[in-house]
């Protein structure tokens, strides 16, 4: 007998920088129980799905999501309740219409992915399957490798740094577990070269280190020393991805590098610094190079440096496939991050990534700075194949939650499990 969704239910938690989020549970008539978690961003696209929070400035300083709750179970479990969980995407669209807002502004983002996901997860249990299974098929057998946030800087730590994120990316290890060591000692390695020379060890939002350092360059000087230092070869071993998170540094058409003191620059400086840093540094990555409103500027370094190197589209892109057609045509970037509460649900999620695989772009599955301990993204990551992951450093258990469930499909692999794409 098919299994019906009986109730919804969600309540509030709270995520890693202790605001409220939300958090949601799917019951079935067959005694199973779907949860899921919802993070939230901070560095956030204009053209994001929209979060819902109460705006009650005497609780939470406005970010309460009480009505989110509220709405999970009145109007979305109502609209919800007798229908077989096995219908994803039939289910998404239920709520997708049900709101009837293009960014999910009336139900909320975080209402609609948290049974989105939850239910995901109830489908999965009833099939009998683990989740990455369940999505992905008997070809979800590819660990991505993990692009591992060592330096905070920007809006995600009160730092030296005007760019947001300085990643490590263990491309050169045979497995998961050892991509995930590789990792773990660099960033133990590159706390250590910070307290020698002075630097406060403190991490930001994602797990990073986030000192006073004298400008943008000299973060990734001292990856490069870590990486050594661990006993790794820059580049072939180890590379470096970034995240400069140009929206966050970009004002009345300029880029304002004021925090590390390189002043303003043009679009095309910009180009010019990173293919500056291509060339002296083992850079495989780049995201969010430019503004999201400057489409010319993302155009600019492909044409420029995406033959040598992944250009991933984020703010301007927000896992939307309206957007990321848009990013095929003007040739903007050769990559999008992919992030489950841009959307708001797991169809629409799928369906972004498809259009990348058509595209011929590669693809990063992502959480977000504010995150919870809940692995959905693990899962997720395998399930789509696309080989890379972004979930922050070695540090902070909402991060490591991720990288110990992708040890456990690793694992549970066995000798099928492929690293990469």
């Amino acid at each position: 007998m098919t299994a019906r969704i009986e109730r919804i239910d969600a309540l509030e938690i709270l995520d890693s920088r202790g605001n409220p989020t939300i958090r949601v549970n799917v019951h079935l008539d067959n005694g199973i129980t779907g949860t899921a978690s919802v993070p939230s961003g901070a560095s956030t696209g204009e053209n994001e799905a929209v979060e819902l929070r109460d705006g009650d400035a005497g609780r939470y300083g406005g970010k309460g999501v009480r009505k989110a709750v509220e709405n999970v179970e009145g109007r979305i479990s109502a609209a919800l309740k007798g229908r077989d969980p096995l219908d994803q995407a039939e289910l998404d669209q239920i709520m997708i219409d049900l709101d009837g807002t293009p960014t999910k502004a009336d139900l909320g983002a975080n209402a609609i992915l948290g049974v989105s996901q939850a239910l995901c997860r109830a489908a999965a249990a009833t099939s009998g399957m683990p989740l990455y299974a369940y999505l992905g098929g008997v070809g979800a057998t590819h660990l991505p490798i993990p692009m591992m946030n060592v330096l905070n800087g920007g809006k995600h730590a009160d730092s030296g740094m005007d760019f947001q994120e300085f990643m490590i990316y263990p491309h050169g290890a045979p497995s998961f577990a050892e991509a995930l060591r590789y990792g773990a000692e660099t960033f133990h390695a590159l706390k250590k070269i910070l307290t020698k020379q002075g630097y406060s060890t403190g991490v930001g939002d994602e797990g990073g280190f986030a000192p006073k350092l004298k400008s943008n360059d000299e973060a990734c000087d001292l990856i490069v020393e870590a990486i050594e230092a661990a006993g790794y070869r820059p580049g072939a071993d180890i590379a470096i991805a970034l995240d400069p998170a140009a929206s966050s540094f970009f004002e009345e058409g300029v880029y304002r590098l004021s925090r590390s003191g390189q002043g303003d620059l043009s679009s095309d400086d910009i180009v010019a610094l990173f293919r500056r840093w291509v060339e002296k540094y083992p850079i495989v990555s780049i995201e969010d190079s430019h503004a999201e409103s400057d489409w010319a500027g993302y155009s600019a370094i492909t044409a420029a440096l995406g033959d040598r190197i992944q250009i991933v589209g984020d703010d301007n892109l927000v896992t939307n496939t309206r957007f990321i057609a848009k990013g095929i045509a003007e040739k903007a970037c050769n990559a999008a991050l992919i992030k489950l509460n841009q959307i708001g649900t797991v169809s629409e999620t799928v369906s972004a990534i498809q259009m990348c695989r058509k595209a011929g772009w590669a693809y990063v599955i992502s959480h977000r700075s504010g995150e919870t301990e809940d692995p959905f993204i693990a899962d997720f990551a395998v399930a789509m194949g696309g080989g890379q992951i972004k979930t922050g450093s070695a540090c902070r258990s909402e991060r490591i939650a991720k990288y110990n469930r992708l040890l456990e499909i690793e694992h549970a692999l066995g000798s099928r499990a492929v690293l990469g794409a």
